[in-house]
């Protein structure tokens, strides 16, 4: 089994007593945002190892400035807690700071958090490879504070009621149920959209050649357009439960953020996948991209250009596939020689507008099953 990266296991989760005890101390408090409050807990469970905490200083602008950890292990998107210049002066060299949720319930610990000033515009030109504030990730960022406190961060994951734990499991359980099944190889799929029949074909190209698949959509934070996280995950139930072999796939959610950030994000999710225990990841036509920021495979293409060794997860790239109606199957560029006249494709935008007219999605698109999920969705809005 792939060794988690940078070779460091990590796990800080507080027990119920070490919670309990937390509570009752006379800590200064921290509302973490959105964004911060799936990155917690990515980084308790270990899915953001070898990270153990927000980032510090010589992190963050080695991310930037050289795609690494200060360590010299690969990096590729910033993990820290955004403060007010105010906030910074408050937190900074404090023994321990609560972390909460927005609500105030407590998450979790900071310790030892040291303050230091963010530089956002080089942040969002290295990140995303822009500064539009058209970019969703950049408008984001633009808009928050300009100060950080790091810190080793431990959390007491029942505490953050958003997310399902019996459908996000942490890194240690999905690599006890691959080695469980026998998997030598696994590959790992990312999504943030309900599965069509592009997807499903590119999966099962993937499960004759792996021994099992790792459907992890992601359900974390993402942009108000984008399909809810229930929704989706009614349509993964639909399918897989309909058309894939039980013993072949592992299904888990990611809460994880969104950032739109295309080549960096791709690595970013490899990296993630790497930690759950995935031997190989599937990135696909413009992964983690949005609007025209991005190259098709550019998000491919990031790989080639990495030192070697500095990611044990090997990549799988796959074209973007479609439907043919003279080949009368899913195919690609690569298996298929008719024109774009033959072959169904549908934008995000034309399948909303056909689901909210109550028009039936193609099932050479999509499964009836799934078709039927997000057509009762639409309905109700």
């Amino acid at each position: 089994m792939v060794n988690y990266h940078g070779r460091k296991e990590v796990s800080n989760i507080l027990t119920s007593e070490e919670y309990e005890e937390l509570k009752g101390q006379n800590f200064l408090k921290l509302s973490v945002s959105k964004t911060e409050y799936f990155d917690l807990f990515l980084l308790g469970v270990g899915l953001y190892a070898p990270l153990e905490g927000f980032m510090d200083e010589d992190d963050y602008y080695s991310t930037l400035e050289q795609f690494t950890l200060s360590s010299g292990v690969l990096w590729s998107i910033p993990i820290v807690l955004r403060v007010s210049e105010e906030e910074a002066r408050l937190y900074d060299g404090k023994e321990k700071v609560l972390l909460t949720a927005a609500n105030g319930e407590l998450l979790g610990l900071l310790e030892s958090p040291r303050a230091f000033k963010l530089n956002k515009i080089l942040e969002v030109e290295k990140v995303f490879k822009t500064s539009s504030p058209e970019h969703p990730g950049v408008q984001k960022i633009l808009g928050e504070d300009e100060w950080a406190v790091a810190g080793k961060v431990k959390i007491y994951p029942p505490a953050f009621r958003e997310i399902d734990l019996n459908l996000s499991l942490f890194p240690q359980k999905t690599r006890e149920i691959f080695k469980s099944r026998n998997y030598k190889t696994v590959v790992g799929f990312q999504t943030r959209n309900p599965i069509h029949r592009a997807h499903e074909y590119l999966q099962k190209i993937a499960l004759e050649i792996f021994d099992g698949l790792f459907v992890n959509p992601l359900v974390g934070e993402t942009k108000g357009d984008d399909i809810p996280a229930d929704v989706r995950l009614k349509c993964y139930e639909a399918l897989l439960n309909n058309y894939y072999p039980k013993d072949r796939f592992v299904f888990a959610t990611l809460p994880a953020p969104m950032r739109y950030a295309g080549p960096r994000e791709a690595v970013h999710h490899a990296i993630i996948r790497q930690n759950y225990g995935c031997t190989h990841f599937i990135v696909g036509r413009d992964h983690a991209g949005v609007g025209n920021f991005y190259g098709p495979f550019e998000a491919q293409e990031i790989f080639n250009t990495l030192p070697e060794n500095a990611l044990e997860i090997k990549i799988v790239k796959f074209d973007n596939a479609f439907y043919c109606y003279k080949c009368g199957q899913m195919a690609t560029k690569k298996t298929c020689p008719h024109g774009p006249e033959h072959h169904l494709n549908l934008s995000g935008t034309k399948v909303r507008e056909m689901l909210r007219e109550g028009k039936p999605l193609p099932e050479e698109f999509t499964r009836p099953e799934v078709a039927e999920v997000l057509s009762r969705y639409y309905q109700s809005l």
